[in-house]
């Protein structure tokens, strides 16, 4: 096969994957693209795992089914790549296939991080990831019994709402001092600690699970540090995710807790790129390399991949952003929120509405976090790609329009 007939080959098939087959043939690419996905089901929409999980509307494809044949993009699911040969350009596929590439795009993903503690395996003890994993909680929690959440991220608060919505019980159990400790301030923590509260969720923070217990052949609760049972005939684990970056490793491509790539997604190998939860990258405006776990992310790298490909100069990067339903509350989060910084809250337009704005010590806006307030969101993601001075205290003020607050500063602000 001469170089020029090899197709693309993108090893994953979720929003990242599938966003760059769109994207390339969008942009008059017309060499062959092949999209490997490891399970059983066409790429589908993820944040409804753990919105909407159980329900009619979990199941939501990210393209009509006729869309890759009518674009050319050949689909094979439930298929792994067990194997890459850099220097031949081929990967070696789980039916035993050898697929030739001119170009690879790793979207492996993450995979949930496990829970090593005795009784992990029992039944009951669920993780979210793939459309299976939501109908058994959504099955689980359709008996209202208990639900103990292990992790206070944002999967676990969203699956809380939700649970909560049915008026199943529900423990989250927290390690940290805080819920959401890795990804929000303390400041919006807080708010939503006492939002969930107040909706009958129970918040057991700086507390560690043990072991699982077992009652009658299935889980019976989640014991603590302290030696108390949190009892729950389901167990939710949510403590992080890792990248699938096996793959990458094992063919010797530079990996660091995730592959890490460069502004443009290229992975230490030129023909090999890495986008999504499993890549490791460089954003503007923040020191050293990050690994981002979003929507918005993947696609952003797909774009900055497409680019590369079809020889179009790349697109200006985006602010990272990422959002969140719980309850009522629509959250929507911009940038990374740099040490130091200093918080400024804004009140929204509605009742219960708030942005929190992260100022950085030059004055410029580094990160927003807002709840049902989309024109802070909007006017904080365009101050945090335009790095200018702000005042902090007009910037707080809801009298002054957002329009006002990067101008030049008064004296003695």
């Amino acid at each position: 096969m001469s170089p020029t007939d090899r197709p693309i080959v993108i090893v994953g098939a979720g929003h990242g994957g599938t966003t760059l087959a769109a994207l390339l043939r969008q942009s008059g690419f017309d060499r062959p693209v092949v999209m490997i996905g490891s399970e059983p089901h066409p790429p589908y929409h993820r944040p409804p795992l753990s919105k909407k999980f159980g329900g009619p509307q979990v199941c939501q494809p990210l393209r009509p089914p006729e869309f890759y044949a009518d674009n050319a993009i050949e689909l094979r699911t439930a298929t792994t790549v067990t194997g890459i040969d850099r220097l031949d350009k081929y990967v070696q596929l789980s039916t035993g296939d050898r697929l030739a590439y001119s170009s690879l795009v790793l979207a492996t993903g993450s995979t949930p991080r496990r829970l090593w503690v005795p009784g992990a395996d029992t039944p009951g003890v669920l993780t979210l990831r793939t459309i299976e994993n939501a109908g058994a909680l959504g099955h689980a929690l359709d008996r209202r019994a208990g639900l103990a959440i292990v992790g206070g991220g944002y999967v676990g608060m969203e699956v809380a709402a939700v649970a909560r919505s049915r008026d199943v019980p529900v423990t989250i159990i927290e390690r940290e001092d805080r819920v959401l400790a890795r990804v929000a301030s303390p400041e919006l923590s807080r708010r939503l600690t006492d939002y969930h509260r107040s909706r009958g969720t129970h918040i057991n923070v700086s507390a560690v699970a043990t072991a699982i217990r077992e009652r009658e052949g299935r889980v019976g609760g989640v014991e603590l540090d302290d030696g108390s049972l949190v009892e729950a005939d389901t167990v939710l684990v949510g403590v992080g995710a890792v990248p699938n970056d096996r793959l990458a490793h094992d063919a010797g491509l530079a990996c660091d807790t995730g592959v890490i790539v460069d502004e443009c997604g290229r992975t230490s190998d030129p023909s090999v790129f890495a986008i999504g939860d499993v890549a490791r990258r460089p954003v503007h405006g923040v020191d050293g390399l990050v690994r981002l776990e979003s929507i918005p992310n993947a696609t952003e790298q797909a774009r900055q991949v497409a680019a590369v490909v079809v020889g179009e100069p790349p697109p200006d990067a985006e602010v990272p952003w990422f959002w969140s339903d719980q309850f009522d509350l629509k959250l929507k989060i911009a940038g990374l929120i740099a040490p130091g910084s200093r918080v400024v809250t804004r009140p929204g337009t509605k009742e219960g509405s708030f942005a929190i704005y992260h100022v950085a010590g030059d004055d410029t806006v580094c990160a927003v976090e807002t709840a049902n307030s989309p024109g802070d969101f909007i006017a904080g993601k365009k101050l945090i790609a335009q790095r200018s001075p702000v005042s902090p205290a007009r910037l707080g003020d809801p009298s002054v329009s957002l329009r006002d607050v990067s101008r030049a500063l008064p004296v003695g602000s």
